[in-house]
Parts: structure tokens; sequence; C-alpha cells
């Protein structure tokens, strides 16, 4: 009988040899919300050097990817790092620009208004409004999707369709976790509104990914060549089993009580929950490291 293969490995360069591309997350993996993780960034800067593969950050970022390269930036995360970007704020952006001149309700903060520059579109009330556009919580500090369930209910009784540009439920800010845009399309979902989820998990944001590889390389890539790694569960790692792409689960992320101590975790915790959930990974670490 064969051994089972270790699941958890000492860091990415264990498995760089295998893949010629990385679609590698952004929040939980890279930053947790305030700083960066030096080894995290410093992995993928080796892995583009010693290999030639390109790396491509796909992120729910509800937000152009202009602002998030300035974001991490400012977070100290070098640009040597990555090729490039794709957001679910870059593929949300395709969708409501197929319908200019719509009157679009949107719920989130003022930071992720300019995700709506240059579409020909009429940010409206919710009388007026003819679309729901929601990249989050207005305040996700003291905010809770609670709060929006009177207005969520009104909206479902008009029928408004949602575009959510982040499926997140919650990502880490620090040590804190923050509500996002799909703990609000789950509610609108709940209570009986139509819901269109534009990023990870979904298939539109790893097509463009792909296709932005493809391009950078002047190829288009096999996805058995392409490894996603991520720490979150129902986007990362669901997103990218259900595209045919490996993964390397980041434990240390979202899901980190789940599974021990954050930095020794338990293989037979992670195994034991990947088969709960249905779905699969090459490999895992606490942390990317090289």
């Amino acid at each position: 009988m064969n051994a089972i293969a270790p699941l958890l490995v000492p860091g990415l360069s264990t498995l760089a040899p295998d893949y010629s591309g990385v679609l590698s997350d952004v929040w939980g993996v890279l930053h947790n919300g305030l700083k960066a993780f030096d080894a995290a960034h410093e992995a993928l800067s080796r892995y583009r050097a010693e290999t030639g593969g390109c790396v491509i950050l796909i992120t729910n970022a509800p937000r152009p990817a202009e602002q998030i390269h300035e974001q991490l930036a400012n977070y100290g995360v070098p640009r040597d790092a990555y090729d490039d970007i794709v957001t679910s704020g870059d593929v949300t952006r395709a969708m409501i620009a197929a319908k200019p001149g719509g009157k679009v309700l949107h719920i989130g903060a003022d930071r992720d208004v300019p995700i709506y520059d240059g579409l020909g579109v009429v940010l409206s009330s919710e009388e007026d409004a003819g679309l729901i556009s929601c990249t989050g919580l207005f305040d996700d500090e003291v905010e809770t999707p609670d709060d929006y369930r009177d207005q969520l209910t009104r909206l479902v009784a008009r029928g408004l369709p949602m575009v959510c540009a982040n499926p997140d439920i919650v990502v880490e800010r620090g040590e804190k976790l923050i509500w996002c845009a799909g703990a609000l399309a789950r509610l609108y979902e709940d209570l009986g509104g139509t819901v269109h989820l534009l990023g990870k998990p979904h298939k539109p944001i790893y097509d463009a990914a792909l296709a932005r590889m493809a391009e950078i390389q002047g190829a288009a890539y096999s996805r058995d060549r392409v490894l996603a790694i991520g720490d979150g569960l129902p986007t990362d790692i669901r997103g990218a089993d259900s595209q045919g792409i490996d993964v390397l689960f980041v434990t240390g992320g979202i899901h980190a009580a789940d599974f021990g101590a954050s930095d020794a975790p338990d293989e037979a915790l992670i195994r034991r929950r990947l088969a709960e959930e249905g779905l699969s990974a090459r490999a895992a670490l606490p942390r990317l490291v090289w």
C-alpha cells in the first residue's frame, strides 16, 4: 500500500518546480489588513526569480487593481513579488459597464466609490435605483450584517438584483475579524433576493486572472501548471478546487483557530476539515514562506 504523502510542507520551494504560474490571495496571505507578512512576499519574489514563473494576485477586494497596487506598496510589499493583480472589483466593473446609464445603489464604504469611475452609471438613492452594488459595510469596524436587515428587506420587496463585489464573509484585520460584502449578500439571499457573486470562488475572476497570466507570458496556461495560494476555505480553496487548479492552503489565516497552534497546525485536523467541506489541497503550511 502506498503511503499518503504529507500534506504539510516546509514552504513554496517544495512545490515551485511543478508550476509555471501562481494565483495568490492577498488579504490573509500577503498581509493582515494592517501590515505585510515579509516572508510571504519574499516567497513570491523568489518564486518569480528562481523559476521564471508568473504571479497574479487574485483578490476579492471590491476596488480597481490600481488601488490595491498602492495599498500593497504602503504595506511594504515590493513590486517584484508579483506580475499583476486581478480584483473582484475589476470583474464587477466589467459587469456594471455592460449596462451604461443605469441607476445603481451603492452599499459600502466611501473608499470603494472609485469602482464606478468611468462606467457611465448614476449612483442613486434606494428609491430610484434599479441595481444594488454591494462592496461591503459602510463602517465595518462597528456594524454587523443585521444592521442592514431592514434596508435589505425593503430592497428584496422591490425585486432589485444585487451585484456583490466581494464574496468574502469575513477577513482578518490585525487580530480582529471584519464583516465583508459576502455577509450582506448571504443575508440578501436568505431574505429572498437575487445575488450575482463575481469574485472567488466563482469562475469569472479565475478566467480573468488566467487570461492576464497568458497575456503577460505570451502563451495560454494549462491549469495543471498553475498553483493557487489562499487561506479561505469557502473562497480561495473552493474556488481553485472547482476550477481544477491545485491549492496551497495557508492555514494560519481566518481558519487558524480550527487547526490547533497557529504556527504548528495539526495535519489530521486539516485533512478532516477539507474532507468535511468536500475540498482538496495539494499542500498546506501555516504561513506562506519560501
